[in-house]
């Protein structure tokens, strides 16, 4: 069944000692277009979370951004340079002694002193954090996809419903076709009476005057199109597949043959039967908008 675009999800994995959070938003979009947003340090694995979102989005705007956040101790190492903290001491009491003031040291102060103190992190393993952000990205995707399937079935319901009253409404069109062209002819028999009265007229001539009008308001080719195309959108709304640019192709060519169907019919009636289709279909239309 057809998913709509729109839809939210998150999933979150750990690795080294860091929680990797993925969020998936997705709104319309005509195409597909990616925007992904994760720290700079990271910036090594959007390669492979396009690759992994381009798998379940077909079509829409999505944005997708990771976060981490530090769960355990980082694992970096603390190193003192001690030459350095004694080169600092011996230079801080020779310039007390050479000015004459009070000279007091302890080992908090070397912590102001730059350089005497280095703090060397733990290198990250790259694969187990691309392995996280995938496992998290998947996470994410299933919910979000999930959400989209719920919104899909609404969409479905509803399309499906406006499909129904399309069909109902190119029924009396084809219904009311034959109609068109017997009162026409009924017309230019009273007309041609009331102003020839009691003159007779060339009855051949009647005929052919009709046989014309009757293939210029002929609308079955175009009532067949619209009931084809009908078919083929519901086949379309049950797929699996992403259908949504081939719903809006065939919005068109429903359009299409109704508003042909208007001009040939010159007739009150049907006039406003092609008038309720068209709304259904532009509302179906907008509908589209929404499907993947």
């Amino acid at each position: 069944m057809i998913k709509s675009m729109t839809g939210y999800g998150s999933g979150t994995a750990m690795a080294a000692g860091k929680a990797f959070t993925l969020e998936v938003r997705c709104v319309n979009h005509r195409y597909s277009d990616f925007n992904i947003k994760c720290p700079r340090v990271y910036a090594f694995a959007e390669d492979e979370i396009k690759k992994l979102a381009g798998q379940t989005i077909a079509r829409g705007k999505a944005d997708i951004y990771m976060t981490v956040e530090n769960r355990e101790a980082s694992g970096g190492e603390v190193r003192v340079d001690v030459e350095l903290a004694k080169g600092y001491y011996e230079g801080m009491r020779l310039l007390a002694k050479e000015l004459g003031l009070e000279y007091e040291l302890n080992a908090r102060d070397f912590l102001r002193v730059p350089d005497v103190f280095h703090v060397e992190k733990a290198e990250d393993d790259d694969d187990a954090i691309l392995a996280a952000v995938k496992e998290a990205l998947t996470a994410a995707l299933e919910s979000f996809d999930a959400m989209r399937a719920a919104e899909g079935e609404r969409l479905f319901a509803d399309m499906n419903g406006r499909l129904d009253a399309v069909a109902a409404l190119t029924d009396k069109i084809e219904e009311r076709a034959p109609s068109i062209v017997t009162e026409y002819k009924e017309r230019i028999e009273a007309r041609m009476r009331q102003i020839l009265e009691e003159i007779p007229y060339d009855e051949s001539r009647l005929l052919s005057e009709v046989a014309i009008f009757s293939d210029r308001v002929n609308v079955n080719e175009e009532i067949v199109r619209l009931k084809s195309h009908i078919s083929q959108m519901r086949k379309m709304l049950r797929s699996t597949e992403p259908v949504g640019r081939k719903l809006d192709f065939l919005i068109q060519e429903m359009n299409r043959e109704i508003n042909t169907v208007g001009s040939k019919s010159n007739d009150l009636e049907t006039a406003k039967l092609v008038i309720d289709v068209k709304a259904e279909i532009e509302k179906l239309r907008e509908q589209c908008q929404n499907v993947e």
